[in-house]
């Protein structure tokens, strides 16, 4: 039964989509920098060798499935295919694969160099493609290939492997076809980047991880089998699907590309393919208990379990905009829901560049500026029940935040966190009991950062309670 329906995708900018999903202005950015780097491609290689060159996205960002960096360092990806032009056998091209391939890894070092172009580097060539990458936060792969227009033949240079057969534009003409229903399109989207950002979160060793066109693939024929009349929210249909895909892989690891039946898209080893199965078994009991349970909030802290920080909980999207958050409304989100431990939290600002700046509170603190360290405790630690632990998470909100892909963290399982106000906006701290692993308190802690002067110093408060 659906619990938390609105949470994974609605009206509001902070849905479980869309925290995963790229914002408008990044789409902009990404848009405007490979229409220009195609642009460069085509005119610089048709100078170097004489062929007709076209371009054609692929990948990610033309299925419209394209998800957001989940760590430091990770980038948005995608995938720019460049084609060679010529009629006949591809061994009647004028350069070997190899060649094809060097002439397009020195031109993407030329177009680096100027410093126009906000590269941040050209990656060594990989088997199948060249990577260049873009500040601040993506890259773009460019795989090369021939293209036989009149047969409507394409075939990927590879760097050792020759001349592959390889038709990125069938497979994705399979995926655009699959639904006639713009609805059921669009919500088969949003399921493949669900599966996509659970697969980078817990899955942490890239070698281990099924590819993007793998878990498309996986998620779209299971998604199209699935008896649908009764189910409508992204949260049923995601927990049907994860029992679908398990049971597949459980009977055969094998993943044929529905354009190219001869393509095994499982390149996982065996054991890879074993740990997979068990990981979506623990996905699966994650989205089953998420959905059996008997409020909103309890099931936003269970499917935080599979999605961490990226999730929201039902506060953030109670809101409307940035800065139009009603009292009434953070109240609502920080008070005791149906639990049996109420949380208190003491909250200490300082700020970084002056140390007499101090804000503090307990469960709530006024406005505070950049740069500040913020400690979180737990002030009624000595209340706790036997068996319980405690879960901090930080989930940032606002531009700041948002163009550094920092959407939010983990932030321990002590008695207290620390942390650091580095972007201006609303952010929050939750903190979340367990007993035995089940619920019994949460709360939320409102940090609202504000750049600027810094405001006189506050008093601190007295602090009465008891260290345990």
């Amino acid at each position: 039964m659906s619990r938390a329906a609105r949470l994974f995708h609605s009206k509001s900018d902070q849905t479980l989509y869309a925290r995963i999903t790229p914002s408008s202005d990044q789409f902009a950015t990404q848009q405007a920098r490979w229409n220009d780097l195609a642009d460069f491609l085509k005119s610089r290689l048709k100078d170097d060798t004489g062929y007709t060159m076209s371009t054609w996205l692929q990948g990610s960002y033309k299925f419209d499935t394209q998800i957001r960096p989940w760590e430091s360092g990770a980038e948005f990806d995608i995938d720019l295919g460049l084609y060679f032009e010529w009629a006949g056998d591809d061994d009647d091209g004028d350069y070997e694969p190899e060649g094809f391939k060097e002439l397009v890894q020195n031109a993407l070092l030329d177009y680096a160099d100027d410093d126009e172009n906000d590269a941040s580097g050209v990656a060594d060539p990989k088997e199948r493609c060249c990577r260049i990458a873009f500040k601040p936060d993506f890259h773009i792969d460019v795989p090369c290939y021939h293209l036989d227009r009149g047969a409507d033949r394409r075939a990927l240079a590879t760097e050792t492997r020759g001349w592959e057969d390889s038709d990125p534009k069938a497979i994705y003409t399979w995926f655009k076809g699959l639904h006639e229903d713009a609805r059921d399109r669009a919500q088969l989207r949003r399921l493949v980047c669900y599966f996509k950002m659970w697969a980078a979160l817990k899955i942490e060793d890239e070698a281990a991880r099924p590819s993007s066109i793998m878990l498309t693939v996986l998620a779209a024929e299971a998604f199209s089998e699935l008896a649908r009349s009764d189910l409508v929210d992204d949260d049923d249909v995601l927990d049907k699907t994860i029992t679908a895909v398990a049971d597949r892989l459980d009977e055969d690891a094998a993943v044929f590309n529905p354009a190219d039946t001869g393509e095994n898209l499982n390149r996982l080893t065996s054991e890879a393919s074993d740990d997979l199965v068990a990981r979506l078994r623990e996905f699966e009991d994650t989205a089953r208990r998420a959905n059996a349970a008997t409020s909103e909030e309890s099931a936003a802290e269970i499917w935080t379990e599979a999605f961490e920080h990226f999730f929201p909980m039902p506060e953030d999207v109670d809101g409307e905009n940035e800065g139009e958050r009603s009292q009434a409304t953070v109240a609502k989100g920080t008070a005791l829901v149906a639990y049996t431990f109420d949380p208190r939290i003491y909250i200490r600002a300082v700020s970084k560049d002056n140390a007499s700046y101090v804000r503090d509170g307990v469960n709530s603190i006024a406005t505070i500026v950049k740069n500040c360290s913020i400690h979180f405790e737990l002030i009624n630690a000595d209340e706790l029940p036997a068996g319980a632990s405690v879960r901090w998470t930080v989930r940032n909100r606002g531009h700041d935040a948002w163009s550094k892909n920092d959407i939010g963290h983990f932030a321990g399982a002590e008695l207290a966190a620390d942390e650091h106000s580095a972007y201006n906006g609303n952010h929050a701290m939750d903190v979340t009991v367990y007993q035995w692993g089940r619920i019994i308190g949460r709360r939320r802690v409102e940090i609202n950062v504000r750049g600027g002067v810094m405001p006189p110093r506050n008093k601190p408060m007295k602090r009465v309670f008891r260290r345990r």
